[in-house]
């Protein structure tokens, strides 16, 4: 009777730590796909040309979005005030990526 006692409470565990484990792999995801889209708008509220391709922009709005959400989430604010930190967060991460490119060359 305890072993199969023991044995359902390891089933309980292993699903709700698989569970949280899901809705972060999820969330990360959702992160990453909309990081793309961010980094285009990053790119679009620096001033002037921007001498980066594309991937460099895409990792950027990745990682923008990834750090946006991050921050946020610490905060706990709201979803738009998350959309709008990850855009600052990929700017900067724009502006940096330039500056980088430009000090190699």
């Amino acid at each position: 009777m305890g072993l199969l006692f023991f044995l359902l409470l390891g089933v309980v565990v292993l699903v709700v730590v698989g569970g949280a484990i899901m809705g972060l792999v999820v969330q990360v995801a959702v992160w990453a796909l909309i990081g793309l889209v961010i980094g285009a708008l990053a790119r679009l509220i620096l001033p002037g040309p921007r001498p980066i391709g594309l991937i460099a922009t895409s990792l950027a709005g990745i990682g923008g979005s990834l750090a946006g959400g991050v921050i946020s989430n610490a905060l706990g604010v709201g979803s738009i005030i998350q959309f709008l930190i990850a855009i600052i967060v990929a700017a900067v991460l724009v502006a940096l990526l330039e500056a980088g490119g430009r000090a190699a060359a």
